[in-house]
């Protein structure tokens, strides 16, 4: 049976309705929801349905390229050989947030000691990830719950998530594409320079600072720097339109099983 990582949690920490609870069994939610941060059972099989990842260097355009994939793949059901109505999602800021909800949700229903600090705390984690400031988090609690928001966000199913660390937090998890987004420093300064209105100077700073955060973030999820076998697949941006990139996904996710064969879309 397939579990996301904080309905395991909830399992590991004897979370039960508020109906059914005991105050004298009432559990402190922060350290019960960081002490498990696996999304599948390697043991048994169970996996979350297929989804995506997107890393990207600064100045490639992976929101374009999950858009677009979203539309694409929508309508077409795991290994099913005819459409369906079900939605592949780019995860934006707004469905993190619907996921922070949830947990606020279920720590209002549920009878946990910290419910109004760790509320709080499921909010400053929502805000770093929707004002793009979760690179610059060293806090190893609010890492750890981005670990765990990004496992219940690969347990929907049918997800694009881009950036945040998603490919390295999620790398050992079948039945998923870890995309990579790469080109040279010096056609990602010319981009940046021209969407961003920058000076040669400032881009080039720009992209190197992007870069070192991401880098730098990335090395606090798994201990280490990332390295190219990390991803599935790696695109050089400067090369290739967003459109040969997404046929060439499409593709890639029919050979690997992953979407049926389908000749259409």
């Amino acid at each position: 049976m397939i579990v996301n990582c904080l309905q395991k949690q909830y399992e590991y920490s004897g979370y039960e309705t508020a109906g059914n609870n005991n105050a004298n069994h009432m559990k402190n939610f922060l350290n019960s929801y960081l002490t498990e941060s696996k999304c599948i059972n390697l043991e048994s099989g169970d996996y979350p349905s297929p989804f995506l990842t997107i890393s990207r260097q600064a100045g490639c355009s992976a929101k374009r390229i999950a858009i677009k994939l979203s539309k694409i793949l929508t309508g077409y059901s795991y290994m099913s050989e005819t459409k369906t109505d079900v939605e592949w999602k780019y995860v934006d800021k707004d469905m993190f947030l619907e996921v922070v909800e949830e947990l606020t949700d279920e720590l209002k229903w549920g009878e946990y000691e910290d419910a109004e600090e760790s509320i709080l705390f499921l909010k400053d984690v929502g805000k770093a990830f929707a004002d793009e400031t979760i690179y610059d988090i060293s806090d190893d609690k609010m890492i750890a719950a981005l670990k765990g928001i990004i496992c219940r966000l690969a347990n929907h199913g049918r997800t694009i998530i881009v950036g945040r660390s998603a490919g390295a937090i999620l790398r050992s998890i079948p039945n998923k594409l870890n995309i990579r987004l790469e080109a040279p420093a010096e056609w990602r300064i010319n981009r940046i320079m021209q969407i961003k209105d920058m000076t040669q100077t400032e881009a080039a700073e720009y992209i190197t600072q992007a870069d070192k955060k991401r880098d730098a973030f990335i090395e606090k999820i798994i201990g280490r720097k990332a390295e190219n076998e990390d991803f599935d697949v790696i695109f050089n941006y400067a090369t290739m339109e967003d459109d040969q990139i997404v046929d060439a996904v499409i593709n890639i996710l029919r050979n690997k099983k992953i979407i049926a064969p389908h000749y259409e879309f």
